[in-house]
């Protein structure tokens, strides 16, 4: 059985049900952003940031849960990590990051990154930076960079990208030396879910195995919506089905893709219940592969 309903919201989360099934110990977050005042955003970012401090975030977790997370520095902030490197101070080591640098970024800085338990680089070939092209050669350099520093407790690569971005890219993808993580279902449209052509490149990578796929972001191509979001269910089955020892979830709190306290983040988590069918994928996606993935303590 599920918790009892909040008697308060929690910010940029819609509702107050809490998930249907009470989540097991450990249970990871592994997609969300934190936005804090004091930090100020890139001067390329045309918008105002959410506010968005580790405190609320506290709260989206009490209400769904989760005790582990992964804080991915947003691309308000460029490649400056400093407000995700203080929120991974204030989480402790029940949290681990993903960074954005430039390909120029130094073996010194990649060191001190990875002791702040940051373990992963997110390239977004997504959303426009004008801080710097995001390239296919960006891609293969800090890859290569990461697979040096394999002895600082084992990086990855976090590619945002469209589905024809992954489908033009698969040969770069493959080859990649690190562990290679797809974002947000790798923004494959749910109306053609298994038969879409980025699904084909996305099963090659994920049977190359070295792919990991965040289930996360699932509002962001649907067109059924809340609360079931019943069109990704394709999708999200068969991404369970093809590697389900190499899928993550994810809220990507406080979904700033969406219009301000639009989604309830205790549908995502029943939405995910729904793609997995099983308590036992649930945990092993909850807790076993983040665990892994980003190298938290065994349960």
């Amino acid at each position: 059985m599920g918790l009892p309903p909040l008697l308060d919201p929690v910010p940029h989360s819609l509702g107050l049900n809490r998930p249907l099934r009470a989540l097991p110990a450990l249970a990871c977050d592994s997609h969300m952003h934190i936005f804090d005042t004091r930090f100020a955003p890139s001067p390329h970012w045309p918008r105002t940031p959410p506010e968005a401090p580790v405190a609320a975030y506290r709260q989206l977790q009490q209400r769904l849960g989760t005790a582990r997370t992964v804080v991915v520095t947003p691309s308000t902030y460029g490649i400056d990590n400093a407000c995700t490197l203080d929120a991974l101070d204030q989480l402790g080591d029940s949290a681990r990051g993903v960074a954005v640098v430039d390909q120029q970024v130094s073996d010194v800085e990649l060191g001190r990154l990875a002791a702040r338990r940051v373990r992963g680089l997110r390239v977004n070939f997504v959303s426009p930076q004008s801080w710097g092209m995001t390239t296919e050669e960006m891609l293969t350099t800090l890859a290569g960079k990461l697979a040096r520093h394999a002895d600082c407790g084992g990086w990855h690569i976090q590619v945002f990208a469209n589905p024809e971005q992954i489908v033009a890219l698969e040969a770069v993808l493959q080859a990649l030396p690190v562990p290679l993580v797809i974002d947000h279902l790798g923004r494959i449209d749910p109306a053609e879910g298994p038969s879409a052509p980025a699904w084909a490149t996305l099963q090659r990578l994920l049977d190359g195995g070295n792919t990991w796929v965040k289930l996360s972001g699932a509002y962001m191509r649907s067109t059924v919506q809340a609360p079931g979001y019943a069109d990704t269910l394709p999708l999200g089955r068969a991404l369970v089905q093809a590697a389900p020892e190499r899928l993550v979830w994810g809220s990507d709190w406080p979904h700033t893709t969406e219009p301000q306290g639009t989604v309830n983040d205790a549908d995502l988590v029943d939405l995910l219940q729904a793609w997995v069918v099983t308590d036992a994928a649930m945990d092993r996606i909850l807790v076993d592969n983040p665990a892994r993935l980003y190298g938290f303590p065994a349960a």
